[in-house]
């Protein structure tokens, strides 16, 4: 949503003295620099590479031994869990491929419960995969109200079948009533077999361990960050009937050189924030390079996206810091020519009008954002990257002034006027933005393409972000209410 034109002039600032702003007491730093220096692994030696390739190969040859349906189906999806997806991808591709036209023509012989358990998981894996398959699959395994047919729920093994099936539903579209029912279903039958298993867990040792009842009941895997969850899945990977001791062998290796990566990333990153020298000049704002680069992991955390992961980091480091100088530090009257500054990009006379501290964030921001737009266009797409990118930044400060304005004057916004900005404020389009051009094979004037194609897609994230992140400030304001 565009903003309209400040169109107000340079001024000079009447100095505000510090004890007149406000503070928001955040918490200090805790991840110092010296001890980021300190990180070190084994695990980025030559050596650990050929280790790697050697099992990979190893388990490729599974897809080609392995003729049992089901086992190739949890094959696929325990590789996604344990974060090995980037190497079987050409395999993974062909047998969802296979897989598809399959249940389209032909019915799984299989038991009853069996049945479940693969309908419920080939629907997941094809759906989260962007495959057209119909929630139709699983409906032979409700009875007329909805619930789990007696003859699978009374089966011995049917919390494993049934944590599936919960699995699935999380998937579903809106108007899917079958995944609706089917959710309800699931999480009543699995809240019952825990009960059950806190009397008795051994009733729940032969098909899935407890807590893997209770983590799918806290939050759907199709809902979790995959990189914070590899390492419970390897562990959970390692309790496996069937596990096979070289997937686990490849998944704890693959899992300990991804991390020394990312260390050496991070590394890298707070040598990169200690030079800037933004945290001592703007000292009032959140220092939180790790946790702004723990965001950009979740986001993309394999090897070859090191840079996605750079710029992200940098990118969420400053949306931090301005967006505490427009709620938390600045005066309503620096605040106008500060977001003229990055509304006038180019001009360097209402930069120098500026505060220090102003001035400072400003040419550190725009130094960041040119570094960044010439490593994704190069020379020849240079100026067109730095185009959007600057576009994404100012509309994201014009969102931040509009909002300093509402509480300047006390004003409460409709529902609907605020979120119309908010979901710019949020930083999500800013964010989102730099993610896509990162993950381009070349920047050419099809960005213009996505930023019109996608502009619902991303409106909604970027929303949801604002409100997620609106909810977890009305809890902190409420707790601090009744401290």
């Amino acid at each position: 949503m565009n903003q309209s034109n400040l169109n107000v002039s340079p001024q000079t600032f009447v100095s505000v003295s510090d004890n007149l702003r406000r503070s928001a007491n955040y918490k200090p730093n805790i991840w110092k620099h010296h001890f980021l220096q300190s990180l070190h692994s084994k695990y980025n030696k030559e050596e650990f590479v050929m280790v790697l390739n050697k099992l990979v190969m190893e388990v490729k040859s599974l897809f080609a031994r392995e003729t049992n349906i089901l086992k190739q189906l949890e094959l696929v999806d325990w590789i996604q869990k344990l974060g090995l997806a980037n190497h079987f991808q050409k395999e993974i591709n062909g047998f969802l491929e296979s897989i598809h036209a399959y249940v389209k023509t032909s019915h799984v012989n299989t038991s009853e419960e069996q049945d479940l358990h693969v309908s419920a998981l080939c629907f997941r894996l094809l759906r989260n995969h962007g495959y057209a398959v119909l929630p139709d699959m699983l409906s032979k395994f409700l009875d007329k109200n909805g619930k789990v047919k007696r003859t699978i729920s009374s089966h011995a093994g049917d919390v494993k079948h049934v944590l599936e099936l919960l699995e699935a539903s999380h998937l579903g579209l809106e108007g899917e009533k079958i995944l609706d029912k089917a959710k309800i279903c699931a999480i009543s039958s699995l809240k019952d077999a825990f009960s059950l298993s806190s009397i008795n867990k051994d009733q729940l040792s032969d098909t899935v361990d407890a807590e893997r009842v209770v983590h799918s009941l806290e939050l759907s895997s199709h809902w979790r960050v995959q990189w914070f969850e590899v390492k419970w899945h390897v562990k959970q990977y390692s309790k496996e009937k069937n596990m096979n001791p070289v997937l686990l062998e490849l998944s704890k290796l693959n899992f300990n050189m991804i991390q020394s990566t990312l260390q050496l990333e991070l590394k890298e990153l707070s040598r990169w924030w200690e030079n800037l020298g933004i945290k001592e000049e703007l000292s009032f704002a959140r220092n939180r390079l790790v946790e702004s680069f723990m965001c950009a992991a979740g986001v993309a955390f394999e090897p070859k996206h090191k840079s996605i992961r750079k710029w992200l980091t940098k990118v969420i480091v400053f949306v931090l810091v301005i967006d505490d100088v427009y709620d938390i530090h600045a005066s309503f009257q620096e605040l106008k020519p500060f977001t003229m500054a990055f509304e006038r990009w180019d001009d360097t006379e209402v930069v120098e009008e500026l505060p220090t501290y102003m001035k400072t964030c400003v040419h550190a921001l725009k130094d960041v954002t040119n570094e960044i737009a010439y490593e994704i266009g190069g020379e020849n797409n240079f100026h067109l990257v730095l185009h959007y990118l600057k576009k994404a930044w100012i509309e994201f400060c014009k969102a931040l002034y509009e909002e300093a304005k509402w509480y300047n004057k006390g004003y409460i916004p409709s529902l609907q006027k605020y979120l119309s900005n908010a979901w710019i404020s949020s930083s999500g389009p800013v964010i989102l933005l730099h993610s896509y051009l990162g993950t381009m094979y070349q920047v050419n004037d099809s960005m213009e393409h996505f930023v019109q194609t996608y502009e619902d897609l991303v409106y909604n994230v970027s929303l949801v972000i604002r409100l997620c992140n609106d909810l977890g400030t009305t809890v902190v304001y409420n707790q601090s209410l009744l401290a």
